[in-house]
């Protein structure tokens, strides 16, 4: 008899921390490694957050705090929602968990009954459905093409929604692919949310401040679907945290805001699973939300630069095309005009997994496979690295493409 749960089986590892383990792997054996993999600012934590944490260890702020945060921390949440998405919350509107993660875990295991379904539009974050399917729900995908910009259309959403539906999640700036949803944009899938009030919405957040104001373009600032339609926000979760645009991933502090009886019941979840998030990092999250943000835009600025480098060498690329995205630190180039050509080692590309392993052991560059975030015929590279090192990667990769017969 097994001692593992069945529910196990319904998930599998994730892949991104797959393709890191393996890059890791190779670089241990000694082999020149660049990692464009992972989803993690190159940038330093800010001294005066790295400060606060270390004054709230001096002053013995080393014990559990209340399960779903601290009242200093919910307040910091509740000014940052006021002060960048004018949203008004209350204390227990809040909860902290550690990282978005945490969240967005506690929210769905929270909800989910068997039958009940999650829309989760294609590219895709790769813990969406598997979250989804620990907590015995249906994860119903819906392909959003290149040709959309990879975002869900209305008309899409609305055929995609029965009586099963519990949650829609909404990703923008998106991971894998960086592209935002525009005011009008939100607009027209507010329409459709309003017409199903069973439908509730994850709206995830996190890239928020990793947002490229474009000349010539109406928006000029990250958007929140309740900024554009508060009347769903009896049914609306955001999750937010502070690991990207704090450079802070190793902290570990996420939150949300949403109904209170959702909260009530995250919290619950979370009393017996974790507990509170770390005392010190919750110190270093309110220094975070209520100190200096004079660095995020110069630092959005630098993503900026690199996006413009990136997207321009992979369209220079025989046989990749790479579309241009408005946020976050990723791109999502199309390979599939590689696939089925050779490698000089006789390798043949049958999908976007081959190309993505072959070209990790040919060249030692790191990235993950479209296929991982739910669309075939793509991968996803990080450029949250430096700029010496994606024009040493970019080479590679176009030396690789260009040696395929």
């Amino acid at each position: 008899m097994s001692i593992l749960s069945t529910s196990l089986s319904r998930i599998k590892e994730s892949p991104t921390i797959a393709i890191t383990q393996k890059a890791r792997l190779l670089k241990e054996s000694g082999r020149e490694v660049i990692a464009l993999a992972s989803g993690e600012p190159d940038f330093d934590t800010p001294d005066n957050i790295k400060s606060a944490a270390i004054k709230a260890i001096r002053d013995g702020q080393t014990k559990y705090t209340t399960v779903d945060g601290t009242p200093e921390l919910k307040k910091a949440v509740i000014k940052k929602f006021k002060r960048e998405n004018n949203l008004n919350f209350d204390l227990d509107n809040i909860t902290v968990g550690t990282g978005g993660k945490q969240v967005i875990y506690n929210s769905i295991i929270a909800t989910i009954n068997p039958g009940d379904e999650v829309i989760i539009p294609a590219p895709y974050w790769v813990s969406y459905p598997d979250i989804v399917l620990l907590a015995g729900g249906t994860p119903k995908f819906v392909e959003c093409d290149e040709q959309s910009n990879f975002k869900i259309s209305p008309e899409q959403l609305d055929k995609s929604i029965t009586k099963n539906t519990k949650w829609f999640i909404l990703n923008s700036p998106g991971n894998p692919t960086g592209m935002c949803y525009s005011r009008s944009e939100l607009n027209e899938l507010a329409v459709i949310l309003k017409k199903y009030q069973h439908v509730n919405i994850l709206s995830d957040d996190i890239y928020e401040h990793i947002y490229y104001q474009e000349k010539n373009k109406n928006d000029s600032k990250f958007i929140s679907i309740l900024e554009i339609e508060n009347s769903l926000k009896d049914r609306t979760l955001i999750v937010n945290g502070v690991s990207k645009s704090y450079a802070m991933t190793g902290w570990r502090i996420g939150y949300g805001a949403g109904p209170k009886n959702l909260i009530k019941a995250i919290q619950k979840i979370q009393s017996q699973s974790t507990t509170n998030p770390s005392s010190i990092s919750q110190a270093a999250a309110v220094e975070a939300l209520n100190g200096d943000q004079s660095f995020i835009n110069p630092r959005a600025l630098e993503f900026k630069k690199r996006r413009d480098f990136v997207v321009n060498a992979f369209n220079n690329i025989k046989g990749l095309t790479c579309v241009n995205p408005q946020g976050a630190f990723y791109v999502f180039p199309n390979c599939k005009k590689l696939m089925f050509k050779k490698t000089l080692s006789g390798q043949i590309i049958k999908d976007d997994t081959d190309f993505a392993t072959f070209l990790l052991e040919e060249t030692g560059v790191a990235i993950v496979q479209g296929s991982a975030f739910g669309l075939e015929g793509y991968f996803r590279v990080s450029y949250a690295t430096s700029m010496q090192i994606l024009e040493k990667a970019l080479l590679k990769i176009k030396s690789f493409c260009e040696s395929l017969k």
